[in-house]
């Protein structure tokens, strides 16, 4: 097999003469689709060589850049050898991982920094035990719609990866507030979190939240039908850097919390009362009537 470095065409260059490992990987080949890197290994067994080592160097590995649905065998093919990523999108394997399949790939890469797995309903809290034990340096998760998700494993991964800085629990109804307060005890640098769609979630979750992370930037509690303006007035007083706020479907919370947030230009996902009255008289009527809003 030919070698980086030798000349192919007598005295002319081609692009498997740059050097491998410190020019082609990291410089060229990172800023091509995965999808064409792949093609590109049925040109020559060399070509073949260096896909296979960048395969097994990539930083970062996102399903969707190889295809609407990427094979299990492919996966499984494509992550063999790597132990370096620092990234993992997987979000287009839904309908077939396992923990089969996932729990090799988190076991080998313990430099993992960003995991998305939404909707991974085939998974088990297992995977969750596993990330929480071979990724001490998690920053951001993702477990929307993983109804596996239980009060256990959430703990491993609290007791494990104290750096998270977003967690994405939307639909992990299984949750209930002693499972999310301990999270937040132990995750006191969270800046983005999302509880959506969890009936379960209520003020003494809410209120834990806002007390244990002064950092937060971003909270979605959409649908948190337990949620109540008491834990929104907490939040309020004691998370200074908030963002966003999502309580749409919170039917408990009123503007009379909501309205401390919006001076200060939280960006919320409600319509003060009077807006929203003009948008559904707009619905029924074919207009709104013109209405100073700043009296």
């Amino acid at each position: 097999m030919e070698r980086p470095g030798e000349s192919r065409r007598g005295g002319r260059g081609c692009l498997l003469d740059l050097p491998w490992e410190d020019i082609l990987v990291p410089h060229i080949l990172c800023h091509l689709p995965l999808q064409q890197l792949l093609s590109l290994q049925r040109v020559s067994k060399s070509f073949q060589s260096l896909i296979q080592l960048y395969l097994a160097n990539m930083r970062c590995f996102d399903s969707s850049q190889v295809g609407s649905a990427i094979p299990r065998a492919a996966f499984v093919n494509l992550l063999k050898d790597n132990e370096v990523l620092q990234q993992l999108a997987l979000q287009n394997c839904s309908d077939w991982l396992t923990d089969r399949e996932l729990l090799p790939v988190i076991g080998q890469n313990h430099h993992l920094h960003q995991i998305q797995l939404k909707g991974c309903a085939q998974l088990s809290r297992h995977a969750l035990v596993a990330i929480s034990l071979s990724c001490p340096n998690l920053r951001q998760l993702s477990l929307a719609h993983c109804e596996w998700v239980d009060s256990l494993s959430l703990r491993s991964l609290a007791d494990h990866c104290k750096a998270l800085e977003a967690v994405d629990l939307t639909a992990c109804r299984q949750l209930k507030d002693e499972a999310i307060c301990y999270l937040v005890q132990k995750c006191s640098r969270l800046k983005s979190l999302s509880l959506a769609v969890n009936a379960n979630v209520g003020d003494v979750a809410v209120e834990e939240i806002a007390k244990c992370c002064p950092e937060l930037e971003h909270l979605d509690l959409t649908g948190c039908l337990r949620v109540k303006n008491d834990s929104i007035r907490v939040l309020a007083e004691y998370c200074p850097k908030l963002r966003s706020l999502k309580v749409k479907h919170c039917h408990n919370v009123a503007e009379s919390s909501l309205s401390i947030l919006r001076s200060r230009g939280v960006e919320l996902d409600v319509e003060p009362p009077l807006q929203r009255a003009l948008v559904l008289l707009q619905d029924v009527v074919g207009f709104a009537p013109f209405i100073n809003l700043q009296i």
